[in-house]
């Protein structure tokens, strides 16, 4: 089953890294405060960033990989600055590609 990892910039500037097998559905469910907790205490919020993956359990592993990265990090994957990132996550691009927003 496809799956998704995903970041979302939030009203207040924070960023929310979810994951998921249907990204429209789970955008629009933030969007509308049944999303998470999180979200819904900072609408609206914006998709700024996406990953496709063959296996949802690959999008979590993502998730939770990025989930421990600060700001600036984050703001290197959004952009696609990929050289800014840590070597293992280099490998990761390498290994999986990405399919950015």
């Amino acid at each position: 089953m496809i799956g998704y990892c995903y970041m979302l910039r939030c009203a207040d500037g924070s960023f929310y890294v979810g994951s998921t097998i249907d990204l429209e559905a789970r955008v629009h469910r933030h969007q509308i405060g049944e999303g998470a907790a999180y979200t819904s205490r900072r609408r609206p919020v914006e998709l700024v960033w996406f990953e496709k993956f063959d296996r949802i359990s690959d999008a979590f592993a993502r998730e939770k990989q990025i989930q421990n990265w600060g700001r600036a990090k984050r703001i290197a994957l959004i952009e696609q600055r990929y050289a800014d990132l840590p070597a293992p996550s280099q490998n990761y691009v390498d290994r999986f590609g990405t399919e950015s927003s």
